[in-house]
């Protein structure tokens, strides 16, 4: 073959090529304005104010736990919700207990509902790493730029909320609970000191150090202050220190009992010399028998039990009448601990809750309507949504008054309590709602709801900082923490009641601490620390 024909037929194919690649080119250019048409047209469907939210009923998939009080399609506040918006649902609600392995099945499956609610705890950070990066969880964050105006306005709010959602990958997959609740600082149920105890010893401060908190408990045991002539009082207890620990930390510098940040640095807090000294103040009052020596044995069916009988000075619980059967009228006789300091930690430290519940709500790949199932839920992050959701629509629980308020209805003869009652009516029962969590608007409050915040107020508010932010880990960094963390924690929790009741005398110290070292918790740490970096630069 000439050189000349060779020419020809490489340029006969070049052109052959280009044509093919312009051709390509253009098939890929209408098939993306096909799909930017599309995109337009759904979002066009979803009115963006107002509702319905949709103008053609649709119908979704929706999984979350159940409570088992009532279905959630009987449920008058779903029912309204789903008149008012045009969105109506199939609901797969296994119970609680069950939740966590259906909703694994589901994800192993593929078989996953259009959207998951209230799955905080079970649908875990990793989890929406994972599924995230798999394309099994939609990404959140355009469409809450359009489409969630309540919740954007929260963000821009308190930008923590957002660093604390945004995953390795720069993406959103879940949407959490935002508690502003005037006890959203507790990090867990507060302790309570015996009130009637406090005025027979004529007690007219509380304790503010960990000296002046034992004093007090010495006089606990030993001047009869329940008045029956027996030697049986419990100056504190607790269940296997899972409610006091924390509170007791916090006196000696610790705001967690685990990982903590300390001016930008993580550190593993139960190999620190601060927790040493909670260790040997601990052990201090166990050997006096001011702890009772039944902490680590008992249940709290057991505490609740010497509570009734008057036996307890100081104790946890969410509230005291929980322990103590009181009224809460009598309740607001025992005031709620406050904050020690110690020698080693001469300024009050307390650990406090972000107020954010990661995983409440999520999109999967499923969900053919990402748009109106976004407006859908961003209602609850309203005043009015959270109000509505909370107390379920008027004329069961509530109605309004003559002067806007809300009056409360007596509650039908076959419930318990207006909370079993409340149960029956909207799924913001027993479960972690995704939506603002607060005070519902000009409803009444109780002489005891005001003692609480009172309290509060005073003892927690000024002082609670969040331990450690709420990160994410990258797949790497969560398997390395997996390798180590059972062993590692484990390890602490069973050589911190040794070294309190003094099975193990805390002159085996050094020992301890080289246990933890060969559990390589110098990479646990480091691993958190760059977590710790990232979440602060997000």
């Amino acid at each position: 073959m000439s050189k000349k024909l060779w020419y020809l037929l490489i340029g006969i194919i070049c052109c052959a090529l280009i044509a093919g690649c312009s051709d390509d080119e253009t098939a890929s250019d209408n098939r993306n304005n096909q799909e930017n048409e599309e995109t337009s047209t759904s979002d066009a469907e979803v009115n963006k104010e107002g509702y319905p939210i949709v103008d053609e009923k649709i119908t979704l998939s929706l999984m979350a736990p159940g409570t088992g009080l009532a279905e959630w399609e009987d449920m008058p506040t779903l029912q309204q919700y789903s008149e008012k918006t045009n969105i109506y649902f199939e609901y797969d609600t296994p119970p609680l207990s069950d939740f966590q392995t259906k909703l694994n099945l589901a994800f192993a499956s593929g078989d996953i509902a259009d959207i998951i609610f209230g799955a905080t705890g079970n649908l875990t950070p990793g989890m929406e790493v994972d599924y995230g990066q798999q394309g099994i969880l939609q990404p959140l964050e355009d469409l809450i730029d359009e489409y969630a105006p309540n919740f954007k306005a929260l963000m821009e709010e308190n930008p923590e909320i957002k660093r604390s959602i945004t995953t390795t990958d720069g993406h959103i997959y879940a949407l959490p609970a935002i508690n502003q609740h005037p006890t959203a600082a507790w990090p867990a149920g507060p302790m309570w000191y015996n009130g009637t105890w406090l005025d027979e010893l004529g007690v007219k401060e509380l304790p503010k150090t960990t000296e002046e908190l034992y004093e007090l408990l010495v006089r606990f045991k030993t001047e009869d202050p329940n008045g029956n002539g027996k030697a049986d009082e419990i100056p504190l207890t607790d269940v296997q220190m899972n409610s006091t620990r924390r509170w007791f930390l916090a006196a000696f510098g610790i705001k967690e009992w685990g990982m903590e940040a300390v001016d930008g640095e993580a550190r593993y807090a139960p190999m620190t010399e601060n927790y040493k000294e909670y260790l040997t103040y601990m052990n201090k009052l166990y050997e006096e028998e001011l702890l009772d020596p039944e902490t680590f044995s008992q249940a709290d069916e057991q505490k609740k039990a010497k509570g009734q009988e008057n036996r307890l000075g100081l104790f946890p619980d969410w509230f005291s009448f929980f322990t103590t059967g009181e009224t809460e009228e009598e309740a607001m006789n025992n005031p709620m601990f406050h904050p020690l300091t110690s020698n080693v930690s001469p300024e009050i430290v307390l650990p406090g809750s972000p107020g954010i519940s990661r995983g409440a709500f999520a999109i999967t790949k499923n969900n053919e309507h990402p748009e109106a199932s976004m407006r859908w839920i961003d209602y609850l992050y309203s005043r009015e949504g959270r109000d509505f959701f909370d107390q379920g629509p008027e004329g069961y629980l509530w109605e309004e008054g003559e002067d806007g308020q809300r009056e409360f209805l007596e509650v039908p003869e076959e419930f318990e309590s207006s909370e079993d009652y409340r149960g029956t009516l909207t799924p913001a029962y027993g479960i972690t709602t995704p939506m603002l969590v607060d005070l519902v608007e000009n409803a009444p409050r109780s002489e005891f709801d005001l003692f609480i915040e009172k309290e509060t107020q005073e003892k927690i508010d000024p002082y609670a900082e969040t331990p450690f932010p709420l990160v994410y880990l990258t797949d790497e960094e969560q398997d390395t923490i997996n390798t180590i963390e059972v062993d590692l924690e484990s390890y602490v929790e069973q050589m911190e009641a040794k070294f309190i009741t003094g099975v193990e005398p805390l002159s085996k110290w050094d020992e301890y601490i080289k246990t933890i070292e060969n559990m390589n918790i110098e990479k646990y740490i480091q691993i958190h620390q760059d977590a710790y970096d990232r979440w602060a630069g997000n």
